[in-house]
């Protein structure tokens, strides 16, 4: 794999400026320029059958829609329907290997399927010819140019769309079939390392649950086991543990729990890169408060003094993915919470706020209350009074600690794992870009 790349305005020997859109582009002189209805030999338009009749559902014929078809090797589905939904439908059979692209709703969602399978009128099937062009390579090609894409072709006010002409008309940079194929084998290759990462997270946040039910089940200091109703269920929970609802861990102070400001009031707020930071859902679900950029304009911060976050407040997830949750280190940028999350500001004479975090986001005595407890809502999310009345297993705070301390050697092995993951993530966004473009060659021979 060599890298040729221009340090000045001058055309690179070997290489070409050609006009892609409104984009002028050096590639390879052995390249061309094509369009995705040179390389297919068909396209494939969807539907959905009736949704009422239970005669079309079902069945053994994997569907699927354009809201979840990601990536080069797509092997999943919405749902699946039966023969007869299939034939009463303008749903159609995509066959495996054809790419699946989004042209209703999530434009430019793409996927190259790895079976047969039946599409919604959100999509379109393209069966490429294999003989002009590698399938892998094309889904790949169109994943780097998915921003683009969407930016430029996605029409409506209400339902996003892209005309079949437009997809039939966008250009494909073209290497040779070999280079086609190497390209496609080396992103393919960093995909199944992001794949297998993702995998041993997976695997090692399950263990680590089941090391928290156990831990639980028979506590650190001896404890013998017995059986307790929690909300809906029952635990085996230590013999010395007290069951204490969340409010009770809190500081006496005024909305020691509270949630964040409107949407609303934060909309209107003034923004700079300085200040208050604002801090939301993703830096709770990542446990990484150095992420992101937003801050409070100078002058802001008294307006949003109230859901201030201050060190040891255990921040809490409300909307989207529910229960997340993490304590604020003492070492992160002064700020406040935004309108998903909720503050737990605890008594530490109590509980160990990493104790209390812990509890909340990983131990299934929490989430089947979660999940009983926010049955029925008209949004699916959480709520003040939801957290306040939960219910949680306490031992004295010496076993706490020590209960952190144990979980803590898990989680540095899981947040090395995640390290690796955004690593190679950051090193698959490199490569498709570089050989995509030709900007970096590989030998196909």
């Amino acid at each position: 794999m060599s890298q040729v790349q221009s340090e000045n305005d001058e055309l690179q020997d070997g290489y070409q400026e050609v006009q892609i859109g409104p984009e002028k582009l050096e590639i390879p002189e052995e390249w061309t320029v094509t369009t995705v209805s040179d390389v297919a030999s068909r396209f494939i338009s969807g539907g959905t059958p009736d949704s009422g009749n239970e005669d079309y559902w079902g069945g053994d014929i994997p569907w699927t829609t354009a809201a979840v078809v990601e990536g080069p090797q797509f092997d999943g589905e919405k749902d699946f329907i039966t023969q007869e939904g299939l034939e009463n439908s303008s749903s159609s059979l995509v066959p495996e290997g054809s790419i699946l692209f989004g042209t209703r709703v999530n434009v430019a969602n793409v996927g190259r399927t790895n079976k047969d399978i039946a599409i919604s009128q959100d999509l379109t099937g393209i069966v490429l010819d294999e003989s002009k062009v590698d399938p892998d390579f094309v889904a790949w090609y169109l994943m780097l140019n998915q921003p683009k894409i969407r930016d430029r072709y996605s029409q409506g006010s209400t339902i996003q769309g892209m005309l079949t002409d437009d997809l039939k008309s966008l250009p494909i940079l073209y290497p040779s079939l070999p280079e086609q194929r190497r390209i496609a084998d080396i992103l393919s290759t960093v995909d199944e390392q992001i794949q297998q990462t993702d995998e041993m997270i997976h695997e090692k946040q399950e263990l680590r649950k089941g090391l928290i039910t156990e831990l639980i089940r028979t506590g650190l200091d001896s404890h013998t086991s017995v059986r307790r109703r929690v909300g809906p269920k029952e635990y085996l929970i230590a013999d010395g543990w007290e069951l204490r609802e969340v409010h009770e861990l809190s500081t006496e102070e005024k909305k020691a729990i509270r949630g964040g400001p409107s949407g609303t009031q934060l909309k209107g707020a003034e923004y700079g890169t300085e200040g208050a930071k604002v801090y939301g859902q993703e830096h709770v679900s990542a446990n990484d408060f150095t992420l992101g950029d937003k801050y409070l304009a100078e002058g802001e911060f008294s307006d949003f003094q109230s859901v201030e976050i201050l060190s040891d407040d255990v921040l809490v997830t409300m909307m989207g993915t529910v229960g997340d949750s993490a304590v604020f280190p003492a070492d992160a940028k002064k700020g406040i919470m935004d309108s998903h999350l909720l503050r737990i500001r605890p008594n530490t004479q109590t509980v160990v706020p990493e104790f209390l975090a812990i509890l909340i986001s990983e131990s299934k005595i929490v989430e089947d209350q979660i999940k009983s407890l926010s049955h029925g809502l008209v949004m699916s999310g959480l709520n003040i009074g939801i957290v306040e009345s939960l219910t949680v297993p306490i031992p004295p705070i010496n076993e706490q600690q020590k209960f952190v301390g144990i979980l803590s050697t898990t989680s540095e092995s899981i947040d090395a794992e995640k390290s690796r993951l955004r690593s190679i993530k950051e090193l698959k966004r490199g490569l498709m870009q570089d050989l995509l473009t030709g900007k970096v060659r590989v030998n196909a021979e």
